[in-house]
């Protein structure tokens, strides 16, 4: 029997938060599928480029928007149906603010003990 070996230093909490990129001139908008310190699995209709470098607002309810860049480390489809495609996207923070990264800190740490 193969094990499977956990490589993250942080845990993951499922949310969906509401989410904007900015690539380049365009907009995207999107979801957050979870979330962990250091980077957020999202969702969205637009698929987007490995290793770009992209701003990101995460919107969690009752708190205010968390500002990111974060790089794309991988990129597929997420689901298919006869109406359209979405793509799940994997992002690692590159940079995000003090305050906010206490913020998640205390959000992962908090909902990971339920």
């Amino acid at each position: 029997m193969a094990s499977t070996i956990e490589r993250r230093k942080y845990h993951r909490i499922n949310v969906a938060w509401p989410i904007s990129i900015v690539s380049g001139e365009e907009s995207i908008e999107g979801k957050t599928i979870n979330i962990t310190v250091d980077g957020v699995l999202i969702s969205c209709e637009e698929p987007l480029q490995l290793d770009e470098v992209l701003r990101i607002s995460i919107n969690p309810p009752n708190h205010q928007g968390v500002e990111v860049n974060g790089k794309v480390i991988w990129s597929d489809h997420y689901a298919i149906d006869e109406q359209d495609a979405t793509f799940g996207i994997g992002i690692c923070f590159v940079k995000i603010s003090d305050v906010d990264c206490h913020f998640l800190k205390d959000f992962v740490s908090a909902h990971s003990k339920q």
